[in-house]
């Protein structure tokens, strides 16, 4: 009798993988287009208001929408593991999500729409940040042990590009032209608001793939591989859980209901449990939200950089930041491999290296002109994907099946708790800078510095992290090449 063949273990791309990459390429440019380039540039002109005062309002909604995410993520996190639901919250966080960007259309330019913009591009920063725990829980379920790293890794790139993809629809659909696609101009903010439907469009098209396919179920049958077959996470890579069957003892999964309250009281056990039974990976999580808010104070301040201190035009500005996202995004998918063959520690450790050397040199060369920020910021923002996309990958490895989300929900919290270093160590270096260097006519390029300072950090806290190497493979590891 014959029987069908069977998928190799190492393979790629499943549908289920590209559905999940495919959300990455789609839904990351609300964080691009909503939040850091159009909306919120939107929101603070002069239209709504004085713009200091604009700027003040934006910061404090955002930082109420931070701490609301802080709060409660790992707590959602938890729930949804414990309902096994993490595909359906995912599908409700991002309709949340979608159907606020839809409302971004009736935020006009006056100074009475100010707050419920804010209002609303909060609300949907707090959703989105709820959507992300739930996909990057989904991770484990797309890949295998030989793949994860390249799956993130393609995700996380593919976030970068669809970026790009939109921005430049964007750009020249509607806002640069005087009267663009379906005759929207400036007029009563039409450019900006009609961009905010395209980018709804493009989210629903990015979303809704991943809710399809990962939403069928049931998944396959989990697998056990004898420690001969098995390959371990990388050889330099570890199981920083190894008590993970204790530490699930302290909230069984079940259909049992559980107040808000109980999975407050259930995050505190996980927390001590890792405390007792894995302090390591506290120190990776601490670790990683040092060094991912260097990462994302390399981009918040690079444009400021490259216009204040090596005399960049705004157009040139625009022009280097598609050129870092494209740069960022294809170095993310180079590196996935790698991540796959060395381990992810070793991909970030390296590329924190990496970044911490051209940072000192964007300094030390600071009088050279545009020329030194094109090849050392280009050289930065190399090593930011690849960074951000293996500590994805290595909290990945590290989690005890049923505990992605809540374990993804403390990684939120930590990223939020810290988000504040790359912002004060940028000016804290710049105000060091005018103490030391008084007669200097700007002193911003030493901002860069503290950029560096929060890398070299966060790299110091992640090398003592031990690592251990896999005795067993992960029985519960689901993905859907096995």
């Amino acid at each position: 009798m014959s029987t069908a063949p069977t998928e190799p273990p190492s393979r790629l791309f499943t549908r289920e993988a590209v559905a999940w990459i495919w959300h990455d390429l789609g839904t990351t440019a609300f964080n691009s287009v909503v939040i850091t380039f159009v909306f919120s540039v939107y929101l603070v002109s002069p239209a709504f208001g004085p713009k200091d005062a604009n700027n003040e309002a934006l910061g404090t909604g955002l930082s109420i929408a931070a701490l609301c995410v802080a709060l409660l993520a790992p707590v959602l996190g938890h729930r949804a593991d414990r309902r096994g639901r993490p595909v359906f919250w995912l599908g409700v966080n991002s309709t949340v999500v979608l159907v606020l960007i839809l409302s971004l259309w009736f935020i006009r330019p006056e100074p009475q729409y100010l707050w419920p913009g804010i209002i609303v591009l909060a609300v949907a920063t707090v959703f989105s940040e709820f959507a992300g725990v739930n996909y990057n829980a989904l991770l484990k379920r797309v890949s295998t042990p030989e793949t994860v790293g390249k799956i993130s890794a393609f995700a996380w790139g593919s976030g970068y590009l669809g970026s790009i993809a939109l921005l430049l629809i964007i750009l020249f659909a509607f806002i640069q032209p005087e009267v663009g696609l379906f005759g929207v101009s400036a007029t009563d903010g039409l450019s900006i608001r009609a961009s905010m439907l395209l980018t709804a469009l493009w989210y629903l098209v990015g979303m809704v793939p991943v809710l399809i396919v990962l939403g069928r179920g049931p998944w396959p049958r989990r697998t056990v591989v004898s420690p001969v077959e098995m390959i371990t996470v990388s050889t330099a890579e570890q199981t920083l859980l190894p008590a993970a069957d204790a530490i699930a003892s302290h909230r069984p999964l079940g259909k049992a209901k559980e107040s808000i309250l109980g999975s407050y009281a259930a995050l505190w056990r996980t927390l001590r449990s890792l405390a007792q039974e894995s302090p390591h990976t506290l120190y990776f999580l601490v670790a990683s939200a040092i060094f991912r808010d260097g990462l994302v104070g390399v981009f918040a301040f690079g444009g400021a950089i490259a216009a204040g201190t090596f005399g960049f035009a705004p157009d040139a500005v625009v022009i280097f930041a598609i050129a870092a996202n494209l740069v960022a995004g294809v170095a993310t998918f180079a590196m996935g491999v790698l991540d796959d063959k060395i381990g992810p520690k070793r991909v970030i450790i390296g590329s924190l290296i990496c970044m911490i050397c051209a940072g000192v040199g964007v300094f030390i060369l600071h009088d050279g002109g545009p020329v030194v920020f094109w090849v050392l910021g280009l050289i930065l923002c190399i090593f930011v994907g690849p960074a951000q996309s293996s500590s994805r990958t290595l909290l990945t490895r590290l989690i005890p099946h049923g505990r992605e989300g809540e374990i993804f929900g403390l990684y939120a919290t930590t990223g939020r708790a810290l988000s504040f270093m790359a912002p004060a160590a940028f000016t804290w270096a710049i105000v060091l800078g005018r103490k030391i260097t008084p007669d200097a006519p700007s002193t911003q390029y030493w901002g860069i510095l503290g950029i560096v300072v929060v890398l070299l950090v966060g790299l110091l806290v992640l090398i003592p992290v031990k690592v251990q190497p896999h005795s067993t493979v992960d029985e519960h590891w689901q993905g859907s090449a096995h």
